[in-house]
């Protein structure tokens, strides 16, 4: 009988110390596991953040040079894929301190920065004809074209690591292609819309996407006093490219550059 009691607790003293140790060693993979989570979500955070600029500062080239590209005077306008580029490289490291070009091309953030310049360069080259047309006025190369294609051409040149869509309430949308899908509509009325909502702060949640896990982001924008030419007032006037001005004022919410990440 004593043997079998020293045996009892000998098996329990060494069943307490596997236990702790497993104990121990499942509390410190999930700690592992939410550090790398909280780290993942970081850089994705970062990379969302990295893309929405870089098509920002381009885009912002194609808003400032809309008179140049409208004139029917002038043929070749100097917009070339190269010099918007290199503008827009310039102005996303005046602006975040970094040059895109030291971003690690073997990185995700990397290969997708890269892949939404190739987009830039590649909706420029494909419209220099458009742009440099002599006789023709207004030429329907407004930033809101150019966000579209360069969104679309990113997509197919991100090989199915991320999309990325220039959105906006669904009463300002004016192409069905920019048209917030549920999760973004969601987010917009009842997040981005509010006036509680820090202006400029983007709203990131992990989902899923089209069946796929995904880290998405949605950057608000709102609208400048160059933006009302078209969107401002009076509301129901036509503006230049057909559509009747929506009435805004300058710092409504008038897009979301919406970034899914797939993981």
């Amino acid at each position: 009988m004593g043997d079998s009691r020293i045996l009892r607790r000998r098996f329990s003293s060494r069943y307490r110390l596997a236990f702790g140790l497993f104990w121990l060693l499942l509390v410190g993979m999930s700690s592992m596991v939410a550090f790398a989570q909280q780290k993942t979500a970081e850089e994705d955070a970062t990379i969302a953040q990295s893309l929405a600029e870089m098509l920002r500062d381009a885009r912002a080239i194609i808003s400032n040079n809309q008179a140049r590209i409208n004139d029917p005077e002038i043929g070749d306008k100097g917009l070339s894929a190269k010099i918007v580029l290199d503008q827009a490289v310039e102005t996303y490291k005046k602006n975040t301190g970094v040059d895109p070009m030291t971003v690690d091309p073997a990185s995700r953030h990397g290969r997708l920065l890269r892949a939404m310049m190739g987009a830039i360069s590649e909706v420029m080259d494909a419209n220099q004809t458009t742009i440099n047309a002599k006789g023709i006025g207004f030429k329907a190369f407004i930033p809101a074209v150019f966000g579209r294609l360069v969104a679309e051409s990113f997509a197919r040149l991100a090989n199915g690591e991320a999309e990325l869509k220039v959105t906006a309430p669904p009463e300002l949308v004016r192409n069905r292609k920019a048209r917030p899908d549920s999760f973004e509509e969601k987010i917009i009325k009842t997040k981005l819309i509010e006036p509680a909502w820090p202006r400029g702060q983007p709203y990131s949640e992990m989902t899923d996407a089209k069946g796929r896990p995904a880290y998405r982001v949605m950057v608000p924008e709102y609208y400048a006093a160059s933006c009302l030419t078209c969107h401002g007032t009076p509301k129901g006037e036509m503006d230049i490219t057909g559509y009747p001005k929506e009435g805004a004022k300058q710092d409504d919410l008038g897009g979301v550059i919406s970034i899914t990440l797939y993981r």
